[in-house]
């Protein structure tokens, strides 16, 4: 497909707004991406549910006290200690229920940041948004028959529905309703049109806030123009630290567990935390996840996930060192020593783990290099005073690479003209988890100006679908 002109993109978004009160810039050309990349993609998207299948068997063999490996001692009861730190008690018992043994997010996106190196993996999110945009984003510029198009045939659509109406092989059509929170409601028109996508293929897919969700008789139902409809899938989109304002709450835990309703992504605090991250390179743990992980899934997120540490301030004997970054030449035995670490030693982010208002839209983030030590520091106090109920992640910093793509740049009172920027790239791909395997379905290429060193979605960045070049 050509390229599309500003006034194709502008019309196609002012008759569909994807986000509530959000903008972004436009280009007039799909993020190209490789064959060889796309095969990488793939493989990424293997190793992810690999690893949260691994997760889910540390943090249950930590519950129950068991050994972690075969032949030879190994325990953690740590590792249940850090993941169910701050949660309520019921969130805690949901996520141990036997019931849910076996029970993974329905879709998977990595934050992928292109650097010289290759792709960094620095989140691994199980409740993301983009879904919606995403798939509207992949028929604007390449439409559901173009094969270059990375979910081109409506993937996005189909795979989402897949994954949900495979959580109950037992229906032909199950009522499937997408319940956004009100602190998710940038979201909403998106998986407003998603549930529309859906209803046009004579799916029963419904959006609504859980409000308006209602028991009945042992069932949840929704009211449709008079009569209550029974919900036979619920696709949560909110964060689990939103769930005590989440009014129905008790009564999704009741109809969950009486096999009334299915419940995706599960509720389950251990799969949200980016604390996994730094678990997967804990020394102690090093034996397990070779034991537990294939060596080709182990070996590519070796490469893929930043060092990573997890800001625990408990209080060492003076002869121990943390697990941790080399700063002055030496492992520090105190956080705190952090702030005394050099421009080139703070190449380190911090940000809170999860359960917590500010752990998505890196609101809490903090680049030790792209800050003043005085905010550097007040960082590091901020993460140890909050880690009785929320642990903080320490990161290795991987910076995106410099890459030009075109954007169209007002002219004037012309047309706007596409002009080539320089940026730097962070690359979500979507997984849809169907019959056990994940699908690649689609990207969003986050396109943002070199001058951030953050990426994520914002008015001066650019939000693109993907393409394949050259095409095979």
């Amino acid at each position: 497909m050509s390229d599309l002109t500003h006034e194709q993109i502008k019309t196609a978004l002012s008759g569909q707004p994807l986000f509530e009160d959000k903008t972004w810039q436009l280009s007039p050309a799909a993020w190209p991406l490789t064959p060889e990349q796309v095969r990488e993609l793939e493989q990424i998207g293997a190793a992810c549910l690999e690893f949260h299948q691994a997760l889910e068997t540390l943090y249950l063999r930590a519950v129950a006290g068991k050994n972690l490996l075969r032949n030879k001692p190994l325990l953690a009861p740590w590792v249940a200690d850090y993941l169910d730190r701050g949660k309520p008690a019921d969130l805690v018992a949901h996520a141990r229920d036997p019931k849910n043994r076996g029970a993974l997010p329905t879709v998977l996106r990595p934050d992928l940041l292109l650097t010289d190196e290759g792709f960094a993996l620095t989140e691994l999110d199980s409740v993301p948004g983009g879904i919606g945009l995403t798939a509207f984003l992949n028929r604007l510029y390449g439409g559901a028959d173009d094969p270059a198009v990375l979910g081109h045939g409506d993937a996005m659509v189909e795979n989402f529905h897949q994954s949900l109406a495979g959580l109950r092989p037992d229906l032909r059509n199950p009522l499937i309703a997408i319940l956004v929170s009100d602190e998710a409601a940038t979201y909403r028109p998106e998986m407003q049109w998603l549930a529309e996508q859906q209803q046009r293929l004579g799916r029963r897919v419904f959006c609504m806030r859980p409000e308006d969700v209602f028991p009945l008789g042992g069932d949840l139902c929704f009211d449709v123009e008079g009569t209550p409809e029974k919900i036979d899938v619920i696709y949560r989109f909110y964060e689990l630290f939103d769930w005590p304002n989440v009014r129905i709450g008790r009564e999704i835990l009741e109809a969950w567990q009486s096999g009334a309703v299915a419940l995706a992504p599960p509720m389950r605090p251990f799969q949200e935390e980016k604390l996994a991250l730094a678990l997967f390179h804990h020394h102690l743990l090093r034996d397990f996840w070779a034991e537990t992980l294939s060596g080709r899934a182990r070996q590519l997120l070796q490469k893929l996930i930043p060092r990573s540490w997890i800001m625990d301030p408990a209080p060492l004997p003076p002869g121990a060192v943390l697990d941790g970054p080399v700063i002055g030449g030496r492992l520090p035995n105190d956080w705190r020593e952090l702030a005394a670490a050099s421009q080139k030693e703070r190449d380190l982010i911090i940000k809170i783990s999860g359960f917590h208002p500010t752990a998505w839209g890196a609101r809490s983030v903090v680049l030790g290099s792209d800050c003043s030590r005085e905010e550097w520091q007040a960082g590091i106090e901020q993460a140890l005073s909050l880690a009785s109920t929320n642990l903080h992640l320490l990161q290795e910093y991987r910076k995106p690479k410099r890459i030009m793509h075109p954007l169209y740049e007002a002219a004037g009172a012309g047309p706007a003209a596409a002009v080539p920027k320089a940026g730097r790239l962070r690359l979500c791909p979507y997984y849809f988890v169907v019959g056990g395997q994940p699908r690649l379905s689609g990207a969003l290429a986050t396109f943002c100006p070199p001058d951030k060193k953050i990426i994520h979605g914002m008015t001066d960045a650019a939000l693109l679908p993907c393409r394949v070049f050259p095409l095979n």
